[in-house]
């Protein structure tokens, strides 16, 4: 067999893993609208990479109406949201999947073409993102950022409760548990970070405070579901969405620390090497690990992702680095992935014009290996 590690059991939460190939969160674009709800077309790509006791992560899914800063991405705050997610989840479960949804909110990384009435995107503090980003218009259009508006602080329970609400609903839908979205540059890393947040209450300035939001929103996501069933993702040294702190350690590190005794399903780090990669290729070199620096610290679970290949992943996990290792981009070509690195067949290079939007073609339509046709 190849890749003994990776491919064995990994108990998460109270979910037993047959392996630990998991389906990295990953924006597709592909909802139905205008409802923004998962249809059939969705239900089929998650279901061709299932399988029996293995893990998936959904798609990034904004928590309110005022989350977005994508067109084309899907929901999880209406009800017919929630019935388009019930089936993706049912095809899963029919391949004996395990499947969590991961609650998003974008924050200033949008614009006022996604936001009810045209209002301005929220975010920690009034800092727009410098212009060496681009911004996509409801319309498709590449603008500048906008500077968004600074959350009062009365507003900020209603964050909170727009990811518990979200929360509720994935376990309508039948999700197996949720991730939330503490990673590239979106609202809750705006909060974290110093470099967007300016916020003198009691939600910035000092590291326990710029990491106060996403501790109430874990929180809450842990008592909808149970600590067991949340997983969180952080990208430490990242530098997606204008992103980063100048001196990642001590934030992550209180982070991490605070996040220990609350017995999480998972803590998903993404290595700074694919800071940004959906967009385009990164350069890999001179950058740190954030699985090599976190591991001593966090207790549990311990789920890396970016750029993986079956024999990075499986010195990750031999190593003790990580438990199990999230794939994106090869995922997307190989809806068979797990099958494939565990028997070394060969994988289907992915095609990056056809990641986002558009319909089946480089979504469902990338074959699963034949065994028969290379005999």
């Amino acid at each position: 067999m190849n890749f003994p590690k990776l491919f064995s059991p990994l108990q998460i939460g109270p979910y037993q893993l047959k392996h630990r190939v998991v389906l990295a969160p990953l924006t597709r674009m592909r909802a139905e609208k205008p409802s923004l709800a998962p249809r059939p077309l969705n239900a089929e790509y998650y279901a061709q990479r299932a399988t029996s006791g293995g893990l998936l992560i959904a798609e990034a899914s904004p928590v309110a109406n005022t989350a977005f800063g994508s067109p084309g991405v899907p929901g999880i705050y209406s009800e017919a949201q929630i019935a388009g997610w019930r089936k993706v989840v049912d095809a899963v479960h029919a391949k004996d999947g395990i499947i969590f949804l991961q609650l998003w909110h974008v924050g200033r990384v949008s614009h006022s073409s996604f936001q009810p009435g045209g209002a301005l995107p929220v975010s920690a503090s009034a800092v727009a993102i410098s212009s060496e980003f681009k911004a996509s218009t409801a319309d498709g259009k590449l603008v500048d950022y906008e500077t968004p508006r600074a959350l009062e602080t009365a507003e900020i329970a209603g964050v909170v409760d727009a990811f518990r609400h979200a929360a509720k609903n994935a376990l309508a839908a039948g999700f197996d548990g949720v991730e939330i979205h503490g990673a590239n540059g979106y609202l809750l890393e705006q909060f974290l970070q110093s470099r967007s947040n300016l916020r003198t209450d009691r939600y910035g300035g000092s590291i326990e405070n710029r990491a106060r939001l996403l501790l109430e929103i874990t929180q809450a996501c842990t008592e909808v579901w149970g600590a067991g069933r949340v997983g969180v993702r952080l990208s430490p040294y990242g530098i997606a969405n204008g992103s980063g702190e100048p001196d990642p350690m001590p934030l992550y590190t209180h982070v991490v620390q605070a996040l220990n005794p609350l017995g999480l399903a998972y803590l998903h780090f993404i290595e700074p090497r694919s800071s940004g990669a959906g967009r385009a290729e990164v350069n890999w070199t001179n950058v740190p690990s954030a699985m090599v620096l976190f591991r001593p610290i966090w207790k549990g679970v311990l789920m890396t992702a970016g750029g993986f290949s079956g024999e990075a992943a499986e010195a990750a996990i031999a190593e003790g680095h990580a438990d199990a290792v999230a794939f994106g981009r090869i995922f997307i070509s190989n809806p068979d992935l797990p099958r494939r690195l565990q028997r070394g067949f060969p994988l289907t290079p992915y095609n990056r014009k056809t990641f986002y939007g558009g319909d089946a073609v480089g979504y469902t339509d990338y074959p699963e290996h034949n065994e028969l046709a290379q005999a």
